[in-house]
Order: C-alpha cells, then sequence, then structure tokens
C-alpha cells in the first residue's frame, strides 16, 4: 500500500499519513465503507496473487513429477479451485463478519472505546492474518495428502510451494491491515494516550518483513541446493528456473513488502516533520495524529506534548509580560533574577486621575472599572510607543519609567513625548475623566525589591518622587501636564522645541528648587 505523498499533521489533507485513508471531516458510513475496501481488496489481490504463485511454483519451478497429467485432472481442475474459492469466500465473511463484530464501536464518531475495546481493535491485524494462515495451512492440509496419494514425490512440492505463499500473503496481509486500520488505531491511541507501544516495533517489524520477503525466497533455494547435493535427480535447466523464479520473487515481494515496511515507517516522521516546521513558523497550534503503536507513534505523541509545552510556556510568557511588563519579563527570562538594583539615568512620567474619589463615590463600581480600564489603555499605549514602561497601577494612577530595564538613548525626551501623546489622546478622546501627568528624570536606583519568595521590579530615586509631586500640582494646571526643566534640558532638542521652561518652584518634601516646564499648546 503506497504512502499518500505530502503527509502531514491534523490539519492537513492526508491526517492518517496517507490521501487514500481519506480527510478528518469524512462521515462516519463512508469512512467505515473506505476502511472495509482497503481491507477487502488488497487481502484479496493477496491471496489471488499467492494462489497464482503458489500453482507456478508447484507447477513449473519446483523439481519433481509433473502435476499435468490426465491422471491429476480431477485434482488440478475441480479439488484446487474448489478450495481456492471457499478459502476466499470463507476469509472474506469470516473476516467481514468478525471486523464488523470487534469493530462496530468505531461507526459513531463520538464513542470512546473502552479497555476492552480498545484492545480488541489493537488486535485485529494480527488476527485477520492468524485467518489467512488458517486457510493456506488448510489448503497445505487438504490438498497435499490428495496429491501425495497419487505420487508421495508431491509432497515436498506442495509444502514448499504453499508455504512460501502463505508466508509472503501473510506478511502482505499484515501490513495492509496495519495501513487501512490506521484511523481506527488513531481512535484507540486516542482514548488512551497513556498506553505503550505494543508489538513488535519499528525494528522487529522491518527484521520480520525481511525474513519473510528476503529470508524465506534464500531458504527455499538452500533447500533445493541441499536436495541437489544429497542426490536428488534435479537437472540443471531445473535448478536453473528454480534459481531465477525464486531469484525473482525474491526482488518482487522482498521489494513489496519492505516499500510497504518503509512507507508505514516514513509517513509518521513525514508528519512530525511537517508540524516541526510549522512550529518554527510560529504556529503552536499545530499537531500530528497518533495513527501508529510502534515506537513511531510514541514520536507522534512526544511531538503533541512538546508543541502542548510550548503553548502552556507562551501562555506563562504573555502573561508574565502582561503583569510585570515585556522588557522586564524578556530580561528576567534572559538572565537569573535577584534581589537588588544598579544605579542608573532615567525617566519616570506618573500620571494620576482627577477626582476620582468623587467619582468613586458617585458611580458604580463596574462603571469606575471600565473607566480605569480604557484610561490605562491610552497610557499603556503611549508609553509603549515611546519605549517606556509602565511599571506600576497605582488604583486610579500609573508610574512609567523609561530608560529601563531596556536602554533608551534618549530617556528624559522619550517621557516628555510620551507626556504630550497621553495628554493629546485623552483631551481629544470621548473619555468622560480627567488626569494630571508629572515628568523627571534622572539618576535612579532600578532593579528587584521584596523577599527571595515575592519580589518585584521596581524604580527608586529622587526622580521618582519629583515626577509624583508635579503630577500633584499638575492637577491645577489648565494643560494638566508639567516637566522638570532638568528634564527638558537633557531632552534632545527635537523635544525641547515642544517645552517652554518657566518659574521655579520647591515641590513638596523635596529641599532643591524644580524649574516648571510646560507643553506649548
Amino acid at each position: 500500500m503506497a504512502e499518500g505523498a505530502g503527509a502531514t499533521g491534523t490539519f492537513g489533507k492526508a491526517p492518517w499519513g496517507s490521501r487514500l485513508l481519506g480527510p478528518v471531516e469524512e462521515g462516519a458510513v463512508s469512512r467505515r465503507v473506505r476502511v472495509q475496501v482497503l481491507l477487502t481488496v488488497p487481502l484479496t489481490v493477496a491471496n489471488l496473487i499467492g494462489i497464482a504463485v503458489a500453482m507456478v511454483l508447484i507447477g513449473v519451478v519446483l523439481p519433481g513429477p509433473s502435476v499435468f497429467t490426465r491422471k491429476l485432472v480431477l485434482l488440478n481442475f475441480v479439488a484446487v479451485p474448489l478450495y481456492a474459492a471457499l478459502a476466499l469466500v470463507l476469509g472474506f465473511t469470516w473476516g467481514t463478519v468478525w471486523g464488523l463484530r470487534t469493530l462496530r464501536w468505531s461507526t459513531d464518531p463520538d464513542r470512546i472505546p473502552d479497555q476492552r475495546e480498545r484492545h480488541a481493535a489493537a488486535r485485529v491485524p494480527r488476527r485477520l492474518v492468524l485467518q489467512q494462515a488458517l486457510l493456506w495451512l488448510g489448503g497445505m492440509a487438504v490438498l497435499t495428502p490428495l496429491y501425495g496419494i497419487a505420487d508421495p514425490a508431491f509432497v515436498p512440492k506442495f509444502v514448499l510451494g504453499i508455504g512460501f505463499s502463505a508466508i509472503v500473503v501473510c506478511a502482505n496481509s499484515y501490513l495492509a491491515a496495519e495501513f487501512a486500520l490506521r484511523v481506527i488505531t488513531a481512535r484507540v491511541l486516542d482514548a488512551a494516550p497513556s498506553r505503550q507501544a505494543r508489538g513488535v516495533g519499528v525494528f522487529g517489524r522491518s527484521m520480520l518483513v525481511w525474513m519473510l520477503g528476503s529470508g524465506t525466497p534464500v531458504a527455499l533455494l538452500m533447500v533445493l541446493a541441499i536436495l541437489a547435493l544429497s542426490g536428488v535427480d534435479i537437472s540443471t535447466e531445473r535448478l536453473a528456473v528454480c534459481v531465477l523464479s525464486l531469484g525473482g520473487a525474491t526482488l518482487v515481494f522482498g521489494g513489496v513488502l519492505m516499500t510497504q515496511t518503509l512507507g508505514a515507517a516514513v509517513a509518521p516522521i513525514r508528519g512530525v516533520r511537517n508540524a516541526l516546521r510549522r512550529v518554527e513558523d510560529g504556529d503552536l497550534e499545530a499537531a500530528v495524529t497518533v495513527y501508529d503503536g510502534t515506537e513511531l507513534g510514541e514520536l507522534q505523541a512526544g511531538f503533541n506534548r512538546m508543541v502542548q509545552g510550548l503553548r502552556e510556556r507562551e501562555q506563562i510568557r504573555d502573561l508574565f509580560g502582561r503583569h510585570v511588563g515585556h522588557d522586564v519579563a524578556a530580561a528576567a527570562l534572559e538572565r537569573n533574577p535577584e534581589l537588588g538594583g544598579e544605579e542608573l539615568y532615567a525617566a519616570a512620567l506618573f500620571v494620576d486621575i482627577i477626582g476620582s474619589t468623587t467619582m468613586a463615590a458617585t458611580r458604580p463600581a463596574r462603571e469606575i472599572v471600565t473607566i480605569l480600564n480604557d484610561f490605562f489603555a491610552v497610557v499603556v499605549d503611549e508609553v509603549e510607543r515611546h519605549g517606556g514602561l509602565v511599571n506600576k497601577f497605582e488604583g486610579d494612577a500609573a508610574l512609567a519609567v523609561f530608560g529601563t530595564p531596556a536602554p533608551l538613548s534618549d530617556a528624559a525626551g522619550s517621557a516628555l513625548a510620551a507626556s504630550r501623546a497621553i495628554r493629546r489622546r485623552l483631551s481629544s478622546e470621548t473619555t468622560g475623566f480627567d488626569a494630571a501627568i508629572g515628568v523627571a528624570a534622572g539618576r535612579v536606583v532600578a532593579g528587584n525589591v521584596g523577599a527571595h519568595r515575592r519580589y518585584e521590579f521596581t524604580v527608586i530615586g529622587d526622580a521618582v518622587n519629583e515626577a509624583a509631586r508635579l503630577c500633584e500640582l499638575a492637577k491645577s494646571e489648565d494643560n494638566r501636564v508639567l516637566g522638570s526643566g532638568a528634564t527638558v534640558d537633557a531632552a534632545d532638542a527635537a523635544e525641547q522645541k515642544y517645552w517652554t521652561v518657566g518659574e521655579s518652584v520647591t515641590l513638596r518634601g523635596r529641599l532643591a528648587p524644580t524649574h516648571l516646564a510646560r507643553p506649548q499648546n
């Protein structure tokens, strides 16, 4: 059974490794018919070919008396065809009835098979092969004595000829049954994901196919050679015919069986490879259908577990970044975080809603939450757009820092530009609230503060306090935005032109005066 090209994962056109097995969305009845056809046709064809091979071996190839004599007409044209037809009908009926009864649960797409049904389904390929083997052994048991009565020399020919054909047919039937039942196997493995791989495995399957497809014909040639050496009358011409015929059978049947085996091994690997490419492209929803009961099935299941772990890790990373800021999260993931910090130059932006106490007393809590979310959405958007980090949400206020943990070439200018952008959006959009903004820059200590079991990234320094006081003072300003003169002086010329530095005041809690800077209208 050739494997379909382009086998892919769950979302592909060949979820079970071959297009012959149909798409995922196929109906239960159509799929049941498809499985029945894929089981019946290959097994029937394999048995017909096996019968033809047995007839050629016995009648033409193997040494011994000829079966084409007048006294054997009744056996040749009545007994042999009758048993072959009976065996085919019996095999088809037996296999179909037993298979339908065993796999009855599979007609319900929502049915989850229980343990007994799973074990029975897993045994179907082996049971079908056993049925084939019994029918072939029955043919050997019936026909060999009948021909042996006519001439005992027929016994070795029938044993070797029927035995060789039976081995090849059974091997092919097993591989064909495994292929046709991949859809069923996938449901069995999905119902019991922790089920260990059973059977001979990939290595055992390959060795078995080699033994049946190549080892058996070679062994038969060796038997003929032993017979010739032991004194059995085998002409040179007959020996040459035997070698050529069995050698050709080795090439043909060995090649067919090996192709099936390699196809069964390559299909799961190809599906995992294609899914890996999707993961490399960033698609963490990629998955493969687990339909192989060997180590390759464990590979498929392992890939799905790996992608599930990646999805969970990415979800945790995203949640971590949402809580502490993506820059802080990235820094924590890149190096081992520890308590303490480092001194550096940074800018702080403090923003606070005006009249939030009155708002909380006069409006429902749900409405207050909606207002705060709209407010913080503007703040986060503009701060991140200007390269900063919203470090804290404090009720109806927020603290943003620029220059840490991600460095900025112009931290002061970025903070000032962000304050103007926030104010512009709050003024232009219908928000139902007003807010004041204060901006200051200077030397701060940035790092992790807390305990070893629980800490957070924060920024501590005079610039942070100054920004908070400026925000408080800005509530009485018409434009609602105040910066320090030192921050404007530290900014690039491109940002300085938007600001005017005015009088100096001593802010609450500070000793040194601060020059107030206001954005130009």
